[in-house]
């Protein structure tokens, strides 16, 4: 699903230079549950907004479903973010003066030829997968704990329906127990509903419930390996 190679990102102040990715090489299959982990300042989140075309890099190859993103305008890379990749973020990035279902539907604002009824049914379902309490929907997001404001999150993620999921830090702003059934949710949506999803951490409990490890430091991936379920099951 996704072919990098090479990917290189350097951001100018100035003359000096800062090479924040240095000839980054990854392949993701179609369904994986990858974690990228990194400490502060490796070019994890860096990689994520390349990976979902939030951002271009200096140079380097990158394909998405068979297409060469780097050749599609700034439209086509936002048609494909809204169809195709949905984000979540630590901060949740809600409205907060808006009701959960409003929230939800906002991805679809600019979906003119869907009528309302129908964007609204799409966030309900959204919703019941992200697994929100159906009693929370009409609550403004202002009003929720910040699991069920996770869950919001996820459910606008979902709401287009998109083949690949990208979680920055989503369980930071969340207690242990929290941050669990946020991941279990995750899991949920990877292996019924074959979601490709890849989160982004730095703690290793978060990424140890991924399938796959990628580690990256200084902009280096140094290690890439899959998760050994038996020996977490023995913890």
């Amino acid at each position: 699903m996704i072919n990098c190679k090479d990917i290189t990102k350097i951001y100018k102040t100035g003359e000096i230079e800062s090479k924040v990715l240095k000839e980054v090489s990854l392949n993701i299959k179609k369904g994986e549950f990858l974690a990228i982990m990194g400490p502060s300042g490796s070019g994890k989140s860096t990689l994520m907004h390349i990976l979902g075309a939030l951002d271009r890099p200096t140079s380097g190859e990158y394909y998405l479903s068979g297409k060469n993103m780097l050749e599609l305008s700034d439209d086509k890379l936002a048609e494909i973010r809204s169809q195709k990749i949905g984000f979540v973020f630590q901060s949740f990035n809600l409205l907060p003066r808006s009701t959960v279902l409003r929230n939800v539907m906002m991805p679809l604002i600019y979906d003119s030829n869907t009528p309302v009824q129908e964007r609204e049914k799409k966030a309900e379902k959204a919703l019941i997968r992200s697994g929100l309490d159906k009693n929370r929907w009409h609550h403004l997001s202002n009003q929720l704990s910040g699991g069920q404001k996770q869950r919001v999150a996820i459910a606008r993620a979902l709401v287009n329906n998109p083949s690949l999921i990208l979680a920055d830090e989503p369980t930071g702003n969340l207690d242990s127990k929290t941050g669990e059934i946020v991941l279990n949710t995750f899991k949920k949506l990877n292996r019924e509903e074959g979601h490709t999803i890849i989160l982004i951490t730095h703690e290793k409990y978060v990424a140890e419930h991924a399938d796959r490890i990628v580690q990256i430091k200084d902009g280096v991936i140094y290690s890439d390996k899959d998760v050994d379920k038996s020996i977490l099951k023995n913890k």
